[in-house]
C-alpha cells in the first residue's frame, strides 16, 4: 500500500523528535540533561486550573461554535486590543486547539501551488514544512548573528517577487531569541503594504519580553487589514499540553479559518475555552513570576555558555531560547558541524540540545554552526548542563 505523495513534502519538528530520543536514552538508565523542548517547566497557575474543574462539574462538554466561544472570542479582542493598541471585535478571532492549526489552516487558506512565502530561517519549521505541503514555494529570510538575530530589510526586499503572497515573522523568535525592533517593523510594514502582501505574526512569545513593550506589526498604518497575529496560552500560561491558542485577522478570513476548523476539528475543548477566560482576565502575577525567573537562568546560561572556549552566545531578546555559535567547539572537536556536536554532547556528555538544522537548511553563503538551547529548565539544571559540557569539550 502506498501513502499520498504529498506526505513526502511534510516535515516535521524535530524537538519532539530528540525528546523521544531522550526518553529512550533516560528509560535505559542514562542521566541527561535535556535543553531541547520549548516547553515551560512551570506547573498551569491554580485560578486557570479551578476554571477548568468548574467548567467540567458545570457540565461544559459539549460541542462549540468553530470559531470559539463568543465570550473567550470577546476576551481575546479585548486583550489583544489592549495589548497591541488596536481595535479589534470578537469576528475577527479564531480560536484553535494550539497555535499551529493558525500556521496550517492560513497557508491553506492563502497559499496556492507556486505562490512563494517569506518565512524566518532559522525558525519554527513547521512554517516551512506547510508552506510545501500545499505546494507553496518556500523562501527563507536570513536571520542574522551580527543583527542580534534579526533581519536586514534592505535583503528582505529583495526576495520579493511577482509571487509573493505570504511573509511569516516571529518575534520574539524560536530559536533565536530575537527580537524585530521598531525600525525593523516599519520598514518590513513599508513593504508589505507596497507589494500588497499578507504577514502572519507570530506573537506566541510575546509576553516573555526582558525588555521595553512588545508591538505588533498590526497596529501599523495599513497593516491590521493584511496581519493574522498568532497567539496562545501554552507558553504565558504554561498551558502546553491544553493546547488552546488563537488567531486575530479579518473577519472575511476568519469565517474561512473558521470553515478550515468545521472540517478538521469542529471545534477546541469547550471547558478548556473557559479556562482560557479565567487566564486572561484573572491575576497575571504568575506570568510575572514566570517572566523574572527567565530572566534570571538567561543571565545563569549565557554567562555559562560564555565561559566555555569555542562557544559565543549572545544575550537574547525574549523566549526562553539561547542560539549559540558553536563553530569553534566544532573544530576544536575535529566534528563537521552542529549536528555532530549535537550528538556528540547526548551521548558523551549526557546533554540534549538542538542542531542548527532542526531549524532549516543553511542559508546560501552561512558558514557558522549553531545549537539551541532551550533555558525552561531549572537553574540548577543549566548549571549541571553548563559543567557537564565544559567538561566534555575539554576532554
Amino acid at each position: 500500500m502506498e501513502f499520498a505523495e504529498r506526505l513526502s513534502r511534510l516535515g516535521t519538528e524535530n524537538a519532539f523528535v530528540v525528546l523521544a530520543e531522550v526518553n529512550k536514552l533516560k528509560a535505559a538508565g542514562h542521566d541527561i540533561v535535556s535543553f531541547s523542548i520549548g516547553e515551560p517547566d512551570f506547573d498551569t497557575p491554580d485560578n486557570i486550573k479551578q476554571a477548568c474543574i468548574k467548567a467540567l462539574a458545570d457540565n461544559q462538554t459539549h460541542y462549540g461554535p468553530s470559531a470559539g466561544l463568543p465570550a473567550l472570542r470577546e476576551t481575546i479582542a479585548a486583550y489583544i486590543g489592549r495589548t497591541r493598541g488596536m481595535s479589534v471585535a470578537a469576528d475577527e478571532v479564531v480560536v484553535t486547539p494550539g497555535g499551529k492549526p493558525i500556521i496550517y489552516f492560513l497557508i491553506h487558506a492563502l497559499v496556492d501551488p507556486g505562490d512563494e512565502v517569506l518565512y524566518p530561517n532559522p525558525g519554527f519549521p513547521i512554517y516551512e514544512s506547510v508552506i510545501r505541503f500545499v505546494g507553496g514555494v518556500p523562501v527563507p529570510i536570513p536571520l542574522l548573528e551580527e543583527k542580534e538575530f534579526s533581519l536586514d530589510t534592505k535583503e528582505l526586499k529583495k526576495l520579493i517577487t511577482p509571487r509573493t503572497k505570504l511573509m511569516i515573522l516571529n518575534s520574539p523568535q524560536n530559536p533565536t531569541g530575537g527580537i524585530l525592533t521598531n525600525s525593523d517593523l516599519e520598514d518590513i510594514a513599508k513593504l508589505a503594504v507596497e507589494h500588497d502582501l499578507w504577514v502572519l505574526s507570530d506573537e506566541i512569545y510575546s509576553r516573555i519580553l526582558y525588555e521595553g513593550e512588545f508591538r505588533s506589526i498590526a497596529a501599523l498604518p495599513g497593516m491590521k487589514e493584511r496581519t493574522i497575529i498568532l497567539d496562545g496560552f501554552s507558553k504565558t500560561y504554561a498551558m502546553t499540553g491544553w493546547r488552546l491558542g488563537y488567531g486575530v485577522m479579518p473577519a472575511d478570513l476568519a469565517t474561512q479559518m473558521a470553515r478550515l476548523e468545521t472540517n478538521c476539528e469542529s471545534c477546541t475543548n469547550t471547558f478548556v475555552q473557559i479556562a482560557g477566560i479565567e487566564a486572561l482576565t484573572g491575576p497575571q502575577d504568575s506570568v510575572d513570576a514566570m517572566v523574572a525567573e527567565f530572566t534570571a537562568r538567561r543571565k545563569l546560561i549565557v554567562d555559562g555558555l560564555n565561559s566555555i572556549p569555542g562557544i559565543t552566545c549572545k544575550n537574547p531578546g525574549g523566549a526562553f531560547y539561547v542560539f549559540p555559535n558553536v563553530t569553534e567547539a566544532c573544530r576544536m572537536m575535529g566534528l563537521a558541524d552542529s549536528k555532530a556536536l549535537q550528538h556528540h554532547l547526548l551521548y558523551n556528555a549526557g546533554v540534549a540540545a538542538l542542531p542548527r538544522t532542526s531549524f532549516g537548511v543553511k542559508n546560501i553563503g552561512e558558514t557558522q554552526e549553531y545549537l539551541r538551547f532551550s533555558y525552561a529548565t531549572s537553574q540548577e539544571v543549566i548549571a549541571e548542563g553548563i559543567r557537564r559540557i565544559k567538561a566534555c569539550l575539554k576532554g
